[in-house]
């Protein structure tokens, strides 16, 4: 780990907003996946909800690349069990979808806890999502088309929500929770011993916050032998 990633990670983590998040509604074509988490990323979300089936979003994690290791992804097995979820931490929802109560999307405050739910470019946002929403918005249109492709239509409308947010000082603070923060920190500096631990479901070692790096791996490391094979365990 350089100091120069080191530091690039921090800055991003800094910069996280762990209250504004999207939720896709049947999106399931791979490519539009992949460019709304990196959109999410870039804008600076920290969290992504997606109502799919856990093996299905499995699958597709395999084929998107590195883009959703910047972003906490969230399977929901019903669009009711997503919002619930999200409402519960007191999210505002808003629907990208044209109906007559819509508003144009800038005119919706981003600054709140809040989440855009994105539809499939046939369908859109399902009747059920929709008639959960806050509110409903649109992205005026002046060309032919009615439409855009929902992973450019999310990023336009992530934009104005990083446009209000940094006007609101949002990001001039850390405002990931302290135990989100240390972990994203070990996810990023720590990608091999973070797929180790998951894959054999072992709590994450210490890391050094200043440096990247673990504590103590060699005693880390000794440790989870023993416990694996309690034969190399000293009398």
């Amino acid at each position: 780990m350089t100091p120069e990633r080191l530091a690039r990670i921090k800055q991003i983590l800094d910069t996280r907003q762990p209250d504004l998040s999207v939720l896709t509604d049947q999106v399931h074509k791979p490519r539009n996946l992949s460019a709304i988490i990196r959109s999410c990323d870039a804008f600076g979300l920290a969290n992504m909800h997606v109502v799919w089936p856990k093996e299905g979003f499995r699958a597709f994690r395999k084929t998107a690349g590195g883009s959703y290791h910047w972003v906490r992804t969230h399977t929901h097995p019903t669009m009711d069990e997503a919002v619930a979820s999200l409402k519960a931490r007191g999210h505002r929802l808003y629907a990208a979808q044209l109906s007559d109560r819509a508003v144009d999307y800038r005119e919706v405050d981003y600054t709140v806890p809040c989440t855009v739910i994105m539809g499939n470019e046939v369908d859109g946002v399902s009747a059920n999502a929709s008639d959960q929403a806050d509110e409903h918005i649109i992205i005026p249109m002046m060309g032919m088309v009615e439409s855009l492709n929902v992973s450019s239509a999310c990023a336009i409308i992530l934009a104005e929500a990083q446009r209000q947010r940094k006007l609101a000082g949002l990001f001039d603070q850390r405002r990931l929770p302290d135990e989100d923060y240390m972990r994203l920190l070990f996810q990023w500096c720590q990608p091999t011993v973070k797929r180790y631990c998951d894959d054999r479901n072992l709590a994450y070692p210490p890391i050094d916050p200043e440096t990247g790096e673990l504590i103590d791996g060699v005693g880390w490391m000794n440790q989870v032998r023993k416990q694996r094979h309690p034969e190399l365990a000293e009398d």
